[in-house]
């Protein structure tokens, strides 16, 4: 059921919000420059690697050298927009469309994060990753690493379709109060160094 849902809903999505999908490309293409898709490979149901479909929040800006500015330097006022309301976020439909993603479940992380998991931490992996999912709408990227994959680990043996809607209902509110977009000193979340990491802080 999980899944027809998925494909029921991406689809209808894709319809009814290609208006707006369009509006955004042209938007990020003027402000942000092209391309207007941010792509990259991350670690899905079993750790296979699909390629993941964002709209670009950062432009392409380089110091003297040629080397590409820090994420908070290349990270404009439109592209803080984008994720701060997950507009960015919406051609991952594209993804569950496809099969490579769910509307929930845990949040698809980088591939060079597999060998840093625990054994328990990597059960994320069980299920497909979700455009949204419990860590999501517990606090996003302002909680710590180890609540954030024992948030994720939680929602794999706990999974059901009413704690799903649940967590869509939860989604909405968040992205209305905009609230967890980044952990504190970052643009997003500082990178995840592995589980000897307590913290949660990376470098």
């Amino acid at each position: 059921m999980k899944r027809t849902i998925d494909i029921v809903a991406s689809a209808l999505g894709l319809i009814v919000l290609s208006p707006v999908l369009l509006v955004l490309a042209v938007l990020v293409a003027v402000k942000l420059g092209t391309p207007v898709f941010f792509t990259q490979d991350r670690p899905g149901l079993d750790a296979r690697i699909f390629r993941l479909y964002k709209f670009r929040t950062m432009t392409d800006a380089r110091d003297a050298s040629g080397e590409l500015l820090p994420d908070e330097a290349r990270l404009t006022r439109f592209g803080r927009f984008l994720r701060s309301t997950s507009l960015d976020e919406l051609p991952e439909l594209w993804n569950v469309l496809k099969g490579d993603m769910s509307l929930v479940g845990p949040r698809p992380l980088l591939v060079e994060y597999l060998d840093r998991y625990t054994a328990e931490q990597a059960r994320r992996h069980e299920v497909r990753p979700g455009i949204t999912g419990l860590a999501q709408v517990s606090g996003r990227n302002a909680i710590l690493w180890e609540e954030r994959l024992a948030l994720d680990v939680w929602y794999v043996g706990n999974r059901s379709l009413w704690l799903d809607l649940k967590i869509l209902a939860m989604t909405v509110w968040k992205v209305v109060r905009r609230e967890g977009v980044s952990s504190e000193g970052h643009a997003t979340m500082p990178e995840f160094m592995g589980h000897r990491d307590d913290e949660g802080e990376g470098a």
